[in-house]
């Protein structure tokens, strides 16, 4: 998701990021009670310039005064509809912070990363935003670190982080330490995780391992499972231990089978955790068996309105990585103010240790070159989501 509005650097300053939410809040706010905008009545005598471009172009016209930022996602393929919401949403941050200083031109990896980028760096733009999926990033780092180009890539795959690579995605390992350190503070100690086979459940075990450890707590069990072959061995195998806290460390859909077969296996009582991957999944909140459940993500009430903003304009709800694309552009407008034209962008002011603020709430990149952000922790039922914990205002 991305962010919606302001163009606000925390700027260093702990006390400066609440402002800067509230201020990125109003933003949106006022975008939303404009309503959609509607043709004038007789056609300008001049065309206003072209900002963005949201299909890929045959060439750009020439450009002195505008830094030129290319998006690279999906507009076709199976990954269409999230790209296209990122795409969409670059466009409205954009507008909303009517900014001149960037033209944002969109090219489709859908058909091979590897040929977006070469047009991308052949048509001369000096910072990729995108791609999604990590294995473009691979594709797209290569050529773009030998031109001097860098990327701010929307994966979550802390593996292809690297010199010439910042991540923006979401990250499970904060998640997850978020909702266990939660957890911790609330007196439960022995936690148990059910994760799926591959990296993320390898990330997910070992991030549950070291934190709870840390904060003074024990993993007693921990079973990983094939998708395909389904997880009643792997609940039955779980449950053989007592655990005060169970992190599912899987989308909501296998969440709502494991949690009634982890209940009919005497867990009864274990506190359900989960990860951000759960966020984009409101329904779980409807879920009896879900009640209660803990998981940390982004604070979603600024993301609620984008959403407001995005209907109004595109007649569609987005993807929730849509607010990936907005803060992408928001971040290189407030960069933009310190880049001079026809000169490589400043790398330098993406280390700013105050961080930046988004439509998901304030963030920073840290030496690793991954997205830090502040994660609210979020319990379901009755049909909605509490926030039991606010996100940290700043770093």
């Amino acid at each position: 998701m991305a962010d919606p509005g302001l163009r606000g650097q925390i700027g260093g300053r702990r006390n400066l990021a609440a402002t800067l939410l509230a201020l990125l809040l109003a933003l949106l706010l006022a975008a939303c009670a404009g309503g959609p905008r509607t043709a004038p009545t007789r056609a300008p005598a001049k065309a206003p310039p072209t900002t963005t471009a949201p299909v890929t172009q045959q060439g750009l016209p020439e450009d002195v005064d505008r830094h030129r930022v290319a998006l690279l996602v999906p507009i076709t393929g199976p990954n269409a509809g999230v790209g296209q919401s990122i795409a969409n949403a670059a466009v409205l941050a954009l507008t909303d912070t009517k900014d001149r200083s960037l033209r944002v031109t969109t090219y489709d990896t859908g058909p091979g990363a590897a040929a977006a980028a070469a047009k991308a760096l052949a048509e001369g733009n000096a910072l990729i935003l995108g791609p999604l999926l990590g294995d473009d990033v691979r594709t797209v780092a290569g050529p773009a670190a030998a031109r001097g180009v860098p990327v701010i890539s929307f994966s979550n795959d802390t593996s292809v982080a690297a010199d010439n690579v910042w991540l923006l995605g979401f990250q499970p390992a904060q998640s997850i330490e978020r909702v266990v350190r939660y957890a911790r503070s609330r007196g439960l100690t022995r936690f148990a995780g059910l994760v799926p086979q591959g990296a993320y459940g390898r990330t997910a075990s070992n991030t549950l391992i070291r934190v709870a450890e840390a904060a003074g707590g024990s993993v007693v069990s921990m079973q990983s499972y094939d998708r395909s072959a389904g997880i009643t061995a792997a609940v039955t195998a779980l449950a053989k231990q007592k655990f005060d806290a169970v992190l599912i460390a899987d989308s909501g859909r296998i969440a709502v089978v494991a949690v009634p077969l982890l209940r009919k296996q005497g867990a009864t009582s274990a506190q359900v955790l989960g990860t951000e991957l759960w966020n984009a999944e409101p329904g779980l909140a409807s879920v009896a068996a879900m009640n209660g459940a803990w998981f940390a993500s982004v604070d979603d009430r600024m993301f609620g309105q984008l959403q407001t903003r995005y209907r109004a304009r595109y007649g569609k709800t987005p993807y929730r990585l849509a607010s990936l694309g907005y803060d992408a552009v928001l971040l290189a407008v407030r960069i933009a103010r310190e880049w001079k034209a026809n000169t490589p962008f400043p790398t330098d002011r993406l280390g700013d240790p105050g961080g930046f603020a988004g439509v998901d709430g304030a963030f920073r990149f840290g030496s690793n070159r991954i997205a830090e952000r502040s994660l609210a922790v979020h319990q379901l039922g009755g049909g909605t989501r509490t926030i039991v914990s606010p996100p940290p205002t700043g770093f």
